[in-house]
C-alpha cells in the first residue's frame, strides 16, 4: 500500500479533513494517509523534502498559496480551497446552516451584537460570519468540528474530497 500525507498548512486544516473523514467511517491510518500540518505554505518545499522517496504527497492549500504548493507538487496533487478552507466551509453549508450551528451553541446573540458593530454593518453576512468565527481562536477552536458535523456529506467541498481520495483512487 503507497503512503500518501496530506501537506496542509495549518492544525485547523487537519481538524477538519480528519473529523470528515471520520463522519464518512474512514480510519485514515488504516488507509496509509496521514494529514500533516507543515506550519504554513512557505514550508512545503522543506516539508516534502524531508520525506521518505516513494511517499505521495498531496496538497490542500489557499488559493493565495497555490503557488507556493505549485512549485514543489505536481497539479494533480495541489488542491486549493477558494479563497481558503474556511471559506469553502461556510460555502458549502451556507449561511443560514451556519447561523443555525451558532444558535443552537448559544451564540447567536453574541454574534447579532457582533454584527451592529460599525466595522461589520456593510460587510455581507458570509463575511461577517468569517469574521466573527476567526476573531477569538478559542471560538475557532469551538465551531470547526461543530460546522463540519452539520456539512451535508452531499455538499463536501470539492478539494476536501479530491485530497481526501483514498490511494487507489476512490473517494
Amino acid at each position: 500500500m503507497n503512503h500518501v500525507v496530506i501537506a496542509v498548512e495549518g492544525t485547523s486544516d487537519r481538524t477538519v479533513l480528519e473529523l470528515l473523514a471520520e463522519r464518512r467511517g474512514r480510519d485514515l491510518a488504516s488507509e496509509g494517509i496521514e494529514v500533516v500540518p507543515i506550519g504554513g505554505a512557505h514550508a512545503i518545499a522543506r516539508f516534502v523534502a524531508a520525506l521518505p522517496a516513494g511517499t505521495i504527497v498531496r496538497g490542500l492549500c489557499d488559493a493565495n498559496e497555490a503557488y507556493l504548493f505549485r512549485r514543489v507538487l505536481d497539479d494533480v496533487h495541489v488542491h486549493v480551497c477558494a479563497p481558503d478552507l474556511e471559506g469553502e466551509l461556510l460555502r458549502a453549508l451556507g449561511v443560514e446552516s451556519v447561523q443555525a450551528v451558532i444558535a443552537a451553541a448559544g451564540d447567536l446573540r453574541t454574534f447579532q451584537k457582533f454584527q451592529y458593530q460599525p466595522a461589520q454593518r456593510q460587510r455581507s453576512l458570509e463575511a461577517q460570519l468569517d469574521r466573527w468565527l476567526r476573531s477569538i481562536a478559542s471560538r475557532y477552536k469551538r465551531y470547526l468540528p461543530l460546522l463540519v458535523d452539520a456539512l451535508d456529506l452531499e455538499r463536501v467541498p470539492r478539494p476536501f474530497d479530491e485530497v481526501l481520495a483514498r490511494p487507489d483512487g476512490a473517494m
